[in-house]
């Protein structure tokens, strides 16, 4: 769950070790391509804590001014995705997209046929009659178009209702998730096959150097990922609570980009909440998306020792060592 920025910076003190867990301008590529972001972004209201300070993907609650004075608290992750077809400003503040909104005008009710007939009249230019008066029979010529009786519409011929597909959001959860407590690692019945050799190779290039329960491949977690209580890392570190995914953008450069990306976040998010941590090996250019995510050009001979430095700096180097074979 996000946490509020001190809270967050605290923790993070802690867990690097450091006074400054992240430098100024560590980020300031990653919040390049969001300069309204950047724009509404106040130090004042988060700590002093600058905003190429914080990662992107930081499950934290910040401060934020818009243009037009109001400050209001959001995720980055929930800053980033703001609805917005059209990039104006008020896509990026709550308070003036609920301002920017059309408001519908109230209907008005029915008049009473002494009431319409009243109407019809004045707006010609003559005084009201009164309803069933010999002023209304006497009118020479025909009622004008606004006096004429208005015949009643035709019914309705009813429509064959169209059901509407069930969506993913009303698909029911999957069942075959054991009943283990969040954060729990187990072995899922329903978790995809590997699709990548890499993965496979990468796997047991960490097995030859670090000690870990084999054959997990699904974590639980506490709130529903697509149809599911559980998520499916590649590799499953349950002694360290860690999570490994080697992300490349696949044969057709569609893979971990867009939509899929967005998915990538929700699943780190998910496991966050459940208390992992995540590291992903990124390749063919993709960003980061995490903290201890890696970018890499490939998988060669240095992936794994980067990888074993980087669960050092995540859970300490006695700890890592301690799995070490050999």
């Amino acid at each position: 769950m996000p946490e509020p920025i001190d809270s967050w910076w605290a923790r993070r003190r802690t867990s690097r070790g450091l006074a400054v867990p992240y430098a100024v301008g560590t980020y300031r590529e990653a919040w390049a391509s969001f300069p309204v972001l950047v724009r509404q972004y106040r130090p004042e209201h988060n700590g002093g804590i600058v905003l190429s300070q914080i990662p992107p993907a930081a499950d934290v609650y910040l401060c934020w001014l818009c243009d037009a004075g109001h400050l209001f608290v959001a995720t980055p992750d929930e800053q980033r995705n703001r609805p917005g077809r059209e990039r104006r400003r008020s896509s990026w503040c709550p308070d003036c997209s609920e301002q920017a909104k059309p408001r519908a005008l109230p209907m008005r009710p029915p008049m009473a046929p002494a009431a319409a007939v009243r109407e019809q009249a004045a707006s010609l230019g003559g005084a009201a009659p009164v309803v069933g008066s010999p002023r209304v029979a006497q009118t020479a010529g025909p009622p004008p178009a606004e006096l004429a009786p208005v015949r009643p519409a035709p019914p309705v011929r009813p429509t064959a209702v169209r059901r509407a597909k069930p969506t993913r959001a009303s698909q029911p959860i999957c069942d075959k998730t054991p009943a283990v407590t969040t954060g729990t690692p187990f072995v899922s019945v329903c978790a995809p096959r590997p699709a990548s050799a890499v993965e496979a190779e990468l796997r047991a290039e960490l097995t030859a150097r670090l000690e870990f329960e084999p054959g997990l491949n699904a974590v639980r977690v506490g709130r529903p990922f697509f149809d599911h209580v559980e998520v499916w890392p590649d590799i499953v570190l349950s002694e360290l609570r860690v999570a490994i995914e080697y992300d490349s953008t696949g044969r057709h450069g569609l893979e971990h980009v867009g939509r899929r990306e967005v998915a990538d976040r929700r699943k780190d998010a998910a496991l966050r909440a459940a208390g992992w941590q995540v590291v992903r090996l990124r390749t063919g250019r993709l960003p980061m998306l995490g903290p201890h995510d890696l970018q890499l050009s490939g998988f060669t001979r240095q992936t794994v020792p980067r990888l074993l430095d980087e669960l050092r700096v995540i859970r300490g180097s006695l700890f890592v060592d301690a799995y070490l074979r050999g």
